[in-house]
């Protein structure tokens, strides 16, 4: 019996591949989302060749958890992606290390291109300047942008992923050209709410996900 059918009893695992928004509803900042192939296929993108694989990790819901952490997913997520599942392969560097029965099968939302908030291909450089002026509640986009860049990159050694690299590079640059005066303004002015942002998110991780696993 697969993971779908039997979740409220075995519990659930969900695949997650990014973090908060980072905008507001009248100026939307940019955050990565899963797409078919065949829909990423038809696009026209500055950086052509896309890995095989999404890097990201896999989150044990508890079986007490699953009906509340659905019905939160489904009211955030349900306009404009599909629910689907799919294997999710444990990465050889947590295999050393741990014990799995073959591939997981994972809960992921698949962005649709009727999403309203999808844009589809952009220039880089412009879209590096959007992220650098972008901020919300949930603080600044480039902090999101940064942290994923991380977080990529120390999942494994192939683990990297060329066009969020290369976004973070420019932001970056960008951000080495503002007001000294600006950005420490705004870092002050931030600092509290990013703060209590991740105080907040690793309760959350805490109460709903019992496992995570770094994975391919």
């Amino acid at each position: 019996m697969s993971i779908a059918n039997n979740a409220h009893e075995e519990g659930l695992w969900l695949f997650g591949y990014g973090e908060d928004h980072r905008g507001t509803p009248e100026a939307p900042g940019r955050v990565v989302t899963l797409i078919e192939r065949a829909l990423w296929e038809s696009l026209t993108d500055k950086h052509p060749i896309a890995p095989p694989r999404t890097w990201g990790a896999a989150y044990h819901i508890p079986a007490p958890k699953v009906a509340e952490v659905r019905e939160y997913l489904d009211i955030r997520e349900i306009n404009g992606y599909s629910m689907q599942y799919t294997p999710f392969h444990v990465s050889p560097s947590y295999e050393e290390k741990h014990s799995t029965a073959g591939p997981i099968n994972c809960l992921v939302y698949i962005g649709l291109p009727d999403n309203p908030q999808f844009l589809g291909p952009q220039d880089p450089q412009a879209l590096a300047e959007h992220i650098v002026r972008s901020r919300g509640p949930s603080g600044e986009n480039r902090d999101y942008l940064f942290e994923l860049d991380q977080a990529l990159a120390e999942l494994s050694k192939e683990s990297g992923d060329e066009h969020v690299h290369d976004l973070a590079r420019r932001c970056r640059e960008i951000e080495s050209t503002l007001s000294p005066n600006r950005t420490k303004a705004e870092q002050a002015g931030n600092g509290s709410a990013l703060k209590d942002t991740a105080a907040n998110n690793r309760r959350e991780e805490t109460e709903d996900a019992e496992e995570k696993v770094e994975e391919v």
